[in-house]
């Protein structure tokens, strides 16, 4: 939900998605004179409390040599920045947020006339027929085990925690992901209800419970599951790939699952990728969930992650038919032929309004190209997470020079040093890209910052395992694309896969623009310390400027800040 009010000649934009609030402050330049920086102030009715944001930065001669990792009051040291996100709301609250603009001297303070906006964040999930269009839920985890505000509450990575205090770990990392997954399944509770599943990753115990108690409740139950395995050219079983199906297969055993779920064997060199659950009521399907989200302990803790839950019977039947494809454990060939019947390859950027459903293997990339192209289209902003590179469809749209913001959230710069230097080249051209890198911070990167725990719930990927990408997701249409494919050639042309192109849509993209930032303002500031600042060797503080000299490199013309200063402010669509 989007809010805007100007007072005092202060403009502040809110974007409001379920866990993340994003203020865009906005003033003449002529007015920022001696401009120390903005006090934020929330007050939370439910909870009846009021009290100052806080940050991390310090004026040295109010506050000099804070402790390792200390939280300090924006009403004494004000935030230096025309944005500023609010990680700790609730979804379906009302707030009221005061911003101040603060004057003076570090040790003299003095406070303006700001702006008072009441917002209120959105629901989780909306309530039945609220829309009348399709209602989503989406929930992403944390995904910062390597943050501050891990090392606060916990010194140890999760799997070293135990008993109470391995459960509160576990709870805030999944910040209700896990929650929403065993909800979704347990609504299935008697025989009006049938669960279809096609998986791939599939080893927490949880999920496989709530699997479990569903059929047991009378519903009735049925799993596609990846269970390739590819040979090498000497006929040899791939080693890992091999446990991951015994485990699965033993677990499906200890849980009397195995007379109703299905392995998915044909064309053992792809994989079956699909994250999904579809809902059925009295044999009608009425919702499906999905996502970038594997069923087990690091894909819903470790990982970012989300899982994406649309309450739509003919998006659900959809899916559906597409599970009921994957049920007979087809070739590629011929399920590459009914995806593109069922979901015809999107021809026209942008896209049809509303939902569409893209299911893979597909012939051919011309639906990878379509992504690119979508990429192409924007006139404002984007952003796009590449957990595993990124495919060279999409470099050839940001080799181009363009005049907006263009974000990017890499899990690392390539599967190898090859790939990794092209991204970097290709990136590198234009200076609007913004590009973070999953990163943690050492104990002796920055001087007052608590050492940062590795991510050790996963092996392969730490920081983000999403496949989204918006475009201009704060305008007027707003296109939102997510799902289980990583926006590569595999994916689109061998592996089982589904994405949803979702146009027009302003909560579902003010939910995913507040994540996305959420995660790349977190990594964006590890990458930059570890890569740059570390390399000076000498441990500093990173005060507050003691005066209003922090404020030109948000006027300067097409400046990277001036920008950003008006993508979260002016440019945000606001009725």
């Amino acid at each position: 939900m989007r809010f805007r009010k100007t007072d005092h000649g202060l403009t502040v934009t809110v974007v409001a998605g379920t866990y993340v609030v994003t203020l865009g402050m906005d003033m003449a330049q002529a007015d920022t004179t001696g401009l120390l920086g903005f006090a934020i102030r929330r007050t939370d009715p439910a909870e009846d409390e009021s009290y100052w944001l806080t940050g991390m930065r310090t004026f040295e001669a109010s506050y000099p040599n804070p402790p390792d990792g200390a939280l300090v009051s924006t009403q004494e040291h004000p935030i230096q920045d025309f944005l500023w996100s609010d990680f700790t709301t609730k979804p379906g609250r009302d707030y009221l947020y005061e911003i101040i603009p603060v004057t003076g001297k570090p040790k003299n303070l003095r406070y303006g006339d700001g702006v008072r906006i009441e917002i209120a964040t959105e629901p989780e999930e909306l309530p039945a027929g609220h829309a009348a269009g399709p209602a989503h839920a989406i929930y992403f985890n944390r995904g910062v085990i390597g943050s501050q505000a891990y090392a606060r509450k916990w010194q140890v990575a999760p799997n070293q925690l135990k008993g109470e205090a391995r459960d509160d770990a576990m709870a805030w990392l999944s910040r209700g992901l896990d929650e929403a997954i065993l909800r979704y399944i347990g609504q299935a509770d008697s025989a009006r209800f049938s669960l279809r599943a096609a998986v791939y990753e599939f080893d927490y115990e949880p999920v496989i419970a709530a699997f479990q108690k569903a059929r047991q409740l009378g519903a009735d139950v049925r799993i596609v599951y990846d269970a390739r395995v590819a040979l090498s050219r000497q006929g040899v079983p791939d080693k890992e790939q091999k446990a991951r199906v015994a485990r699965v297969d033993a677990l499906l055993g200890e849980y009397g699952l195995s007379d109703v779920a299905i392995p998915r064997r044909s064309d053992p060199s792809y994989i079956a990728h699909n994250k999904f659950i579809v809902l059925l009521d009295q044999g009608h399907p009425v919702a499906v969930w999905t996502g970038s989200t594997n069923f087990t302990e690091s894909g819903i803790y470790g990982q970012s992650n989300v899982g994406h839950l649309v309450r739509d019977p003919a998006l659900a039947q959809q899916y559906l038919a597409y599970w009921t494809e994957l049920s007979g454990d087809p070739d590629n060939v011929p399920l590459k032929a009914s995806n593109a019947e069922a979901t015809p390859t999107l021809v026209d950027v942008p896209p049809p309004g509303g939902v569409t459903p893209i299911f893979s293997p597909r012939g051919g990339l011309a639906q990878l190209r379509w992504y690119g192209s979508a990429l192409d289209s924007a006139e404002l902003m984007t952003c796009f997470t590449g957990a595993f590179g990124i495919n060279q469809v999409f470099l050839d749209v940001f080799k181009q020079d363009k005049d907006y913001l263009r974000y990017v959230f890499l899990e690392k710069w390539g599967v190898n040093a090859k790939t990794a230097e092209a991204t970097e080249q290709a990136l590198g051209r234009d200076h609007d890209i913004q590009v973070a890198v999953g990163t943690t911070l050492p104990a002796d990167a920055l001087y007052h910052w608590l050492g940062e725990q590795a991510n050790t719930l996963s092996r392969n990927v730490k920081y983000t395992h999403t496949k989204f990408m918006l475009v201009d997701p704060l305008g007027q249409d707003p296109l939102v694309i997510t799902g289980s494919a990583n926006f590569s050639d595999a994916s689109t042309t061998d592996n089982d896969e589904n994405m949803l192109v979702i146009r027009g849509d302003r909560r579902v993209a003010d939910i995913y623009t507040g994540e996305f930032m959420r995660l790349w303002r977190h990594y964006n500031f590890r990458y930059i310390v570890t890569t740059v600042d570390a390399k000076s060797g000498e441990p500093r503080h990173n005060y507050l400027a003691p005066d209003a000299s922090w404020v030109a490199g948000f006027y300067k013309p097409d400046g990277i800040k001036t920008k950003r200063r008006l993508a979260f402010g002016a440019q945000v669509a606001v009725d």
